[in-house]
């Protein structure tokens, strides 16, 4: 089965490229940038794009930010940098994701600047955007980087997380080539925690170890039938159809197939993920969001491609029970009322039953445990996450930390921005402990 990888919004021509940033103020006092998780340079790229300079233009962005053919794609720009354009007050905001995609795709070919490895070794865990960010950082002040890495390729939840017509892969293989030509090394196949502990690696000589594993263990309903045969995780489903577009799974591993009915419950992001990739290999898909469509946490860009692409998004519907024998049959539900305090109430004497042949839970992440049951020393909260001061340094010594891993499933330019902050922390860690 070929799922359909075509993006739903292709980016800018030159044409429209150069229209849209010749309507930049270039603000003396820019809310864009404030609004932006890494304070990057919009109004200077945008400038340099302007006059067709684009290597100023990615010059101006890397020094706030690693990925941005990533960034321009997936970042929830309406809620960052373009919320705060002056011309969104009274019009409509520059499209600065889509100025920021076109830029880097122009300067594709650019690569940064390779620095002799002085300052000590350092070993990264994890290959998403914190880990990524940590290790050019690091590399460009002069460390030998190694990042490790459990898949096959490295990319984290950039290559394996996010539908294709998302984030086309060939686009993050061709970021994570300038950060190998960098000078970082990856080491693949091999899970911290499982492969080597975590103590193997200061044992190997790494002077300071970064964790970004993000967050990729889904929680659970807690409902009857949550264990059916057809119920499965969200992550799992993206990751596995991911795989098969890697040419890592066969045709028949995929976890959708065409013609089936499929629920999504969850309003975020990855709900919406899940279902348009499930609609896009050909099922019938409906979300479940327990408020609002209003209160859905998943953009609104999002929520109207889905149903753009024939994604029912049904709001105020909570699921009370998964029914079935062995496999998933169906969804008993029932509406939902936000009351004037915030709390929700359920209304189970107005219950229904969807029939449904795939059941799909995306209701948040927490982080793994394989690192923290196999070390000592690390301290964690309620969820999982890991317990952080304000350097970044975990309660033990000389292991960091940033992304999801600590703060819970966010957007990728948070864990990047977060990511780059801490390299600098590390930095200065391991310059007092020279």
């Amino acid at each position: 089965m070929q799922e359909n990888n075509l993006e739903f919004e292709p980016g800018f021509t030159k044409e429209e490229a150069l229209a849209e940033a010749a309507r930049c103020l270039q603000c003396k006092k820019p809310g864009c940038r404030k609004g932006c998780p890494v304070y990057n340079a919009i109004p200077q790229f945008i400038k340099a794009l302007r006059e067709e300079n684009y290597a100023t233009g990615l010059d101006a962005i890397y020094r706030h930010s690693y990925l941005p053919a990533v960034c321009g794609r997936v970042c929830p720009q309406e809620m960052q940098c373009e919320a705060g354009c002056v011309l969104g007050r009274k019009g409509k905001a520059i499209r600065i994701g889509k100025l920021e995609q076109y830029i880097a795709e122009q300067g594709k070919d650019i690569e940064f600047a390779k620095v002799v490895s002085t300052m000590g070794s350092v070993a990264v865990i994890g290959s998403g955007p914190a880990g990524l960010a940590v290790a050019v950082q690091l590399a460009q002040l002069g460390y030998s980087v190694t990042v490790f890495e459990g898949e096959s390729e490295p990319g984290g939840v950039l290559l394996y997380g996010i539908p294709e017509y998302r984030l086309p892969k060939e686009v993050v293989r061709r970021e994570i080539e300038k950060i190998k030509n960098l000078g970082v090394e990856f080491r693949l196949n091999t899970l911290i925690g499982v492969d080597l502990l975590l103590d193997d690696l200061f044992k190997e000589g790494y002077q300071a170890i970064f964790i970004g594993t993000g967050a990729g263990l889904p929680r659970k309903l807690n409902i009857p039938g949550e264990d059916l045969t057809g119920v499965m995780s969200a992550i799992f489903v993206l990751q596995t159809i991911n795989l098969y577009n890697l040419g890592q799974l066969p045709d028949n591993e995929l976890p959708t197939k065409k013609g089936e009915k499929v629920v999504v419950i969850g309003a975020g992001n990855v709900a919406m993920d899940a279902a348009r990739t499930s609609s896009r290999l050909g099922a019938e898909v409906t979300v479940l969001a327990r408020r609002g469509a209003d209160q859905m946490t998943a953009r609104g860009k999002e929520q109207d491609e889905a149903i753009a692409e024939g994604v029912m998004i049904r709001p105020c519907t909570a699921p009370l029970e998964i029914l079935g024998v062995d496999q998933v049959t169906g969804v008993k539900c029932a509406p939902t009322e936000v009351m004037d305090d915030g709390h929700l109430r359920i209304k189970e004497e107005e219950s229904f039953v969807l029939s449904v042949d795939k059941v799909y839970i995306a209701i948040g992440q927490r982080p793994f445990a394989r690192i923290v049951s196999t070390s000592e020393g690390f301290r964690v909260d309620k969820d999982g996450l890991l317990l952080s001061d304000e350097h970044g340094m975990t309660t033990r010594e000389g292991v960091f930390a940033a992304g999801d891993v600590v703060h819970g499933p966010a957007t990728v330019v948070k864990a990047m921005g977060e990511g780059r902050r801490i390299a600098i922390e590390m930095h200065a860690y391991l310059l007092r402990n020279r």
